[in-house]
């Protein structure tokens, strides 16, 4: 059994964005408060943000990383991964030697 489709009015999916946008709440908390799904409101922010591309965006939405961001971040974590190696080695090395 599924539930009825609820359509929404323009003026209400405008004013749901516009508490997204000028709170410091999730998209989450605002669709819990004003009932409707969560998917639901990200789609109306998705939309609104495709017809202003200038509109702020909250901290907590913004997209993925600069792609040398992203590359810096795997490099680094794979220098620390290779530290970690060599330090277990280390430590196994002097721990058999002390027997």
């Amino acid at each position: 059994m599924t539930t009825p489709r609820r359509k929404y009015d323009a003026a209400f999916r405008e004013e749901a964005v516009r508490l997204v946008l000028s709170t410091n709440r999730s998209v989450k908390q605002v669709a819990e408060e004003i009932g409707v799904k969560e998917s639901t409101l990200g789609n109306w922010l998705h939309r609104h943000r495709e017809r202003q591309p200038n509109a702020p965006v909250p901290s907590e939405d913004r997209g993925p990383v600069a792609w040398e961001e992203h590359q810096e971040a795997l490099a680094e974590n794979a220098r620390l991964k290779a530290e970690v190696e060599f330090l277990g080695k280390v430590s196994a090395f002097f721990a058999a030697k002390q027997k």
